[in-house]
């Protein structure tokens, strides 16, 4: 029977750059991580969300040749990836919080039908979105 997802993973180009930025930066928390030769399985996950992992993954083997890793590595830092969602309840104090810690914002907050997001970068490249829920009436 399928219980669900388990983990997403995102591109990075260095484990320990990624690592730092979402514990330090974002709170999350290191879940998993473990090496088999140079393969590195790295997740994270946030504290409010015990049941779900962020996988922090290098392109390259055993997964990848060294061409596809190349033009991964490219995509991602351009930004091309699907951005990621992050909720928040309060978007424009997360927004300074980040902002005061580094996060490179590529939005300011904006509201938008009832909600406010701003979207940041890793330092990977990664797009994500930050968004505050619109208040129940």
């Amino acid at each position: 029977m399928n219980q669900g997802i388990d983990v997403v993973g995102l591109y990075v180009d260095d484990q320990d750059e990624a690592l730092k930025f979402y514990v330090d930066k974002l709170g999350f928390r290191v879940h998993t991580d473990v090496r088999n030769g140079a393969y590195r399985w790295l997740t994270v996950q946030h504290p409010e969300q015990p049941s779900f992992q962020l996988g922090l993954f290098v392109p390259g083997p055993p997964v990848h040749d060294e061409a596809t890793a190349q033009t991964l590595r490219a995509m991602v830092a351009k930004g091309a990836m699907p951005p990621l969602v992050l909720a928040v309840t309060d978007c424009r104090a997360s927004y300074e919080r980040l902002k005061a810690q580094g996060v490179e914002f590529t939005q300011e907050p904006v509201d938008r039908y009832g909600s406010v997001d701003a979207g940041f970068r890793d330092p990977a490249g990664n797009g994500w979105k930050m968004i505050q829920a619109p208040k129940q009436s």
